[in-house]
């Protein structure tokens, strides 16, 4: 069936409280359908009960939810933007994170945490972040950035299905996204990197909304009779590095593209990893592609500027290759 991003996540929630009664939605206003309009329907089908309404305190929507998790439910939170994941993290990180490893294997904590990132909507500095690097920094949390609608419901699935917290991170541009999704999708493991256009001349590695840009970057690389292979690495931990390298080998150029500020984001953990892993292999140094070390700007026209796309993309991938 052909449907949105948007839709394919709520349809994906459905499935899995059909599926499993342990399951339930917990954040703010996720009863009327959230701030986006994720868990719209839900609340008529499944009841208030298994999706709950909180109040404006997303260190109490997270306290409230490690412990279901630890008392054997699964919940999913909606926090409405990555920007207050901040006032989480206490719970997340010191809590949710650590509980299987601090009790020695006794306590699981299957919980999903949802959460939007990304600039382009005219929502300023303090809700157009993109804070992945820092949640991928954190030992017990699981990673996941969907770039792909038809990828969201086997994500989500297997999100919901772990059995510690994962952190599924949406990028808002890509609500409206329509693209072809299974009527039975399959669970997509958590660790598998997909490669989205293959190449020979150039590897881009890309995150999130970038992979659309890096895809667009490639076509007009093509033009020029360079063929760039895009991989959508789809979660950043686990990692898929042995995808990545083996495009590297062939390639023998890799360019990292995110949204998010370069300085300290996770193309610089990319970098290193894959050039520990193929350093005689790189036949030039990796291109980085991210935003500006500066707060996102309000004013269009400095956000338009300040969110990198397929330009920088494709100046990074003819700097690789010397042209």
């Amino acid at each position: 069936m052909r449907t949105t991003y948007l839709k394919a996540l709520t349809e994906a929630h459905a499935q899995a409280m059909r599926a499993d009664p342990s399951v339930f939605v917990i954040g703010e206003d996720v009863a009327e359908g959230g701030p986006y309009g994720t868990t719209a329907g839900l609340a008529d089908e499944f009841g208030t009960e298994r999706v709950l309404n909180t109040p404006i305190s997303e260190a109490a929507i997270c306290g409230v939810a490690v412990g279901a998790a630890q008392s054997g439910m699964r919940p999913v939170i909606e926090v409405m933007f990555i920007d207050f994941v901040t006032l989480a993290l206490d719970q997340l990180v010191n809590q949710a994170a650590k509980a299987h490893a601090m009790s020695g294997g006794q306590l699981s904590v299957p919980l999903v945490l949802r959460t939007q990132g990304g600039a382009g909507r005219r929502w300023g500095a303090q809700h157009s972040q993109s804070l992945e690097a820092w949640l991928a920094h954190i030992p017990g949390l699981k990673v996941v950035m969907p770039s792909r609608t038809a990828d969201v419901p086997g994500l989500l699935a297997s999100a919901i299905a772990d059995p510690n917290p994962v952190v599924f991170v949406e990028n808002k541009v890509l609500y409206f996204k329509t693209e072809d999704v299974p009527d039975e999708p399959e669970p997509v493991e958590l660790g598998r990197a997909l490669v989205v256009r293959p190449g020979r001349d150039v590897t881009i590695v890309a995150l999130s909304r970038l992979v659309d840009e890096s895809l667009a970057a490639a076509e007009r690389l093509a033009a020029d009779g360079i063929e760039a292979e895009v991989i959508d690495p789809r979660t950043l931990v686990p990692l898929d590095l042995d995808t990545i390298v083996a495009s590297v080998r062939r390639t023998n150029r890799l360019v990292v593209a995110h949204e998010a500020v370069e300085h300290g984001g996770f193309g610089a953990e990319l970098t290193a990893q894959v050039q520990a892993a193929a350093f005689d292999d790189l036949d030039a140094p990796v291109e980085r592609v991210g935003a500006p070390f500066a707060p996102v700007p309000f004013s269009p026209p400095l956000e338009d500027a300040y969110v990198p796309g397929a330009d920088e993309v494709a100046a990074a991938a003819r700097r690789a290759l010397g042209r």
